[in-house]
Order: C-alpha cells, then structure tokens, then sequence
C-alpha cells in the first residue's frame, strides 16, 4: 500500500506542475497582434 500512495504522490506532482506552467503560460505570456491577409479565388464564390 506504501507504494501506491507514493505512485499517486508522484502523479500529483507531476500533474500539479503541468497545471501550473499552462496557468503561467495562459496568465504571463501576452499574444502580439497583428494583421493577417488571405486571399480567396474567385471561384469560391460560385454558387453550384
């Protein structure tokens, strides 16, 4: 039983500082905006 509560401690750790880099990354980091240009054929707006 000692090694299963110790496996599930690991886990928790593991998963713990997974959760907390994806909060850092998702709170700290800002996105840059910028422009973004597409171009579409024509044909596209073909109704068939």
């Amino acid at each position: 039983m000692p090694s299963l509560f110790r496996f599930l401690t690991v886990v928790g750790v593991i998963a713990g500082v997974i959760y907390g880099a994806i909060f850092a990354l998702a709170n700290f980091v800002t996105p840059k905006p910028r422009e973004m240009t597409v171009t579409i054929p024509p044909d596209k707006f073909l109704k068939k």
